[in-house]
């Protein structure tokens, strides 16, 4: 304990360690000692180059420094300013509140409180995805838990340059209200929250790199086009797609099978009625460039091979009362529905035995790309203090599953021999990152508004640290093929689609029937919005390495390929407030049109750097806003000057 600043005072403890000179941790326990709460750290040591002051309860690092004050509260500085840039909220004596809190639930179990100042003027963005429709999230209360198109990733970035990580799984919530910041745990064994002071976002988030881990790369295949759909229900029609994606001489990369490819949840396997060649339609793809992945669940129905073998060695999901029926659910066999279980991804002996039957069924077969949905997992209702999981408690730690749920894919499938393993997952943690996790934002609406929302909410997640993102490109629920106004929107959605990091067609058009949508390939919605999204397509295609030079950026100085202005402009404060544009790596800027019949809109020109109109070639002075024509068949774009991205964009005028 030399080189940390601990203290106790009655049964509560609390212990300070610096694990770079940015960053400091702060664990606070009523417990006789400190967990670890390592499930997302990465295997770094305190540092000892600190200078601790326990009499006047101070430790300091050559950037950054924590001061604990008379009444206990919690004061982080950078060094040299008197200012801090965050600190524990101080009530008024009278109040007996702020600063942190644990009270008792039960056993070992607590209530967690911690309250922070809040601060005028204070932006802050991250906490993962949210369809909220706000980028700045102050003035939100955020659930701390894992849905189906709500993605917890509890870290953040203030415009008063610190970042914060609440290392807790979890169930709880944050306040960033006007007149606090408070974050709850429901029930937990300690406090346990990382600080990390720096003057850029891109500073801080390297700092969260340090402690949670590097992205893992972003594969060659996967910055191509991805084609899907709910759902191609045999092998034929996937391959009949394929073909005619070559017969019209189109670009795709990746075709996926969806789901109830199988015979029953839990099998992890083809039907065979359905799919009779697997490794037969893997070579023809892959003959013609095109990698197969597949959608694999974590659920399981009671019907199915391996339920109860699973149920008897204690790889399910239980429930502390009651059945452990956590979704009612269909399935391919039968009509109607069937309550389905989900295996624990907590339990690495569960883990083991899944990725057994994962390997035989789809690795064995050529199969190395995985589509990871329903990863919250998803439960219905989400009564989280009724399971129970190896690890603990659902309420203590169900945010934690989809990141061991992906870490289980990634280790497995670098042990097969994958070098670069990237899979789609529907939901994630810190730490995700690492573990080959491509985030799409779930099951969301075919609308404009819907469009507006995915942005912001994808600038948050890679704020939050997790760069490869994307979303079903139109929309998920109620796109009509032959609706002009859908037609619209889904031109609009591919040119936004074409500047995220997965560039990925899906949906569920034209019915309600959870098992078939009608077609929804480019050549689906007309020939209008064909031609133009052949175009992007085609451009997509030409942009490859310069996405590929970038996304390298992001693995190894951790600046995320779609970003917000202010990782590159921090220096002007106006882009602040825009969230309505984005950096699609270092030279490319975007201002996705997402109002219905909007043919104009206007479009900031951050300090700093002279802007090409991509379409005009035009040339402007930063600092600016300007008014930009867009129809339906551009996208607002601006590169930066004096670089050769421009020479791609003759392909859209």
């Amino acid at each position: 304990m030399k080189y940390s600043l601990n203290y106790q005072n009655k049964k509560d403890k609390v212990l300070i360690e610096a694990y770079s000179a940015s960053i400091l941790r702060v664990r606070h326990t009523r417990l006789s000692s400190f967990k670890e709460f390592d499930w997302a750290l990465e295997d770094i040591v305190p540092i000892k180059d600190v200078r601790v002051d326990k009499e006047n309860k101070s430790l300091t690092t050559s950037n950054m420094k924590v001061v604990v004050d008379e009444r206990g509260y919690l004061e982080f500085y950078k060094k040299g300013e008197t200012e801090a840039r965050i600190q524990e909220r101080k009530s008024p004596r009278a109040l007996h509140e702020g600063g942190r809190t644990l009270c008792n639930v039960g056993g070992d179990l607590f209530k967690a409180e911690v309250l922070f100042e809040a601060y005028k003027d204070e932006k802050i963005w991250g906490m993962g995805q949210h369809q909220y429709n706000a980028f700045d999230q102050k003035g939100l209360v955020i659930p701390l838990n894992q849905m189906n198109s709500q993605v917890s990733v509890p870290f953040y970035i203030s415009s008063r340059g610190y970042g914060l990580f609440w290392n807790n799984p979890a169930v709880g919530q944050v306040e960033f209200a006007n007149n606090r910041t408070k974050f709850v745990a429901e029930q937990t064994e300690q406090i346990d929250y990382f600080i990390i002071i720096g003057d850029s976002a891109k500073e801080i988030l390297a700092q969260y790199y340090v402690i949670t881990g590097n992205p893992s790369a972003l594969p060659d295949w996967a910055t191509g086009f991805w084609q899907c759909k709910l759902r191609y229900e045999t092998q034929e029609e996937l391959l009949e797609v394929a073909r005619e994606y070559k017969r019209r001489n189109l670009p795709l990369d990746v075709i996926v099978i969806d789901y109830f490819h199988w015979e029953k949840q839990g099998n992890w396997d083809f039907d065979k009625k359905c799919w009779p060649e697997i490794e037969k339609m893997v070579e023809e793809l892959k003959s013609m460039g095109i990698e197969t992945m597949v959608s694999v669940w974590p659920s399981v129905n009671p019907d199915s091979l391996y339920f109860e073998e699973m149920e008897n060695k204690g790889y399910l999901i239980e429930t502390e009362r009651s059945n452990a029926a956590l979704m009612r659910f269909t399935d391919t066999y039968e009509k109607g529905n069937k309550y389905i279980h989900y295996y624990d991804a907590t339990n690495e002996d569960a883990g083991t035995f899944l990725w057994d039957k994962i390997k035989k069924n789809y690795i064995d077969r050529g199969i190395n790309i995985f589509w990871l949905d329903a990863c919250e997992p998803e439960t219905i209702p989400y009564h989280y203090d009724n399971q129970r999981y190896t690890l603990g408690k659902g309420s203590a730690v169900a945010s934690l599953y989809p990141m061991l749920h992906e870490k289980t894919f990634y280790e497995n499938m670098k042990k097969c021999g994958i070098e670069e393993p990237l899979n789609l997952c529907r939901s994630a943690w810190c730490g995700s990152q690492k573990y080959g996790a491509a985030v799409w934002s779930g099951d969301i609406d075919s609308t404009f508004e819907s469009l507006e929302t995915q942005m912001k909410a994808g600038l948050n997640m890679v704020t939050s640290g997790i760069p490869w993102w994307t979303t079903d490109i139109g929309g998920f629920y109620g796109g009509v093929n032959e609706d002009s106004s859908f037609r619209e929107l889904i031109v609009r959605w591919f040119q936004f689609g074409l500047y995220c990091p997965i560039f990925r067609l899906h949906g569920f058009r034209n019915s309600w029937d959870p098992k078939k949508g009608a077609d929804n390939e480019i050549w689906s919605f007309g020939e209008e919005a064909y031609n133009i999204i052949k175009k992007y397509l085609l451009f997509r295609e030409a942009l490859r390495d310069y996405i590929k030079e970038e996304a390298a950026k992001t693995v190894t100085e951790g600046i995320p390929l779609m970003r917000p202005l202010f990782f590159d402009f921090n220096k002007d404060k106006r882009v602040e407030e825009i969230d309505n544009q984005f950096m699609f790596g270092s030279q490319i800027m975007v201002a996705p049109i997402v109002r219905e019949h909007q043919l104009e809109r206007k479009v900031y020109l951050p300090q700093g750097q002279r802007w090409i109109n991509a379409y005009t070639k035009e040339v402007f002075e930063g600092g600016v806003e300007i008014s930009v024509k867009a129809p339906l068949d551009q996208i607002p774009t601006f590169i930066v000057e004096n670089n050769n991205v421009i020479q791609h964009y003759d392909i859209l005028r």
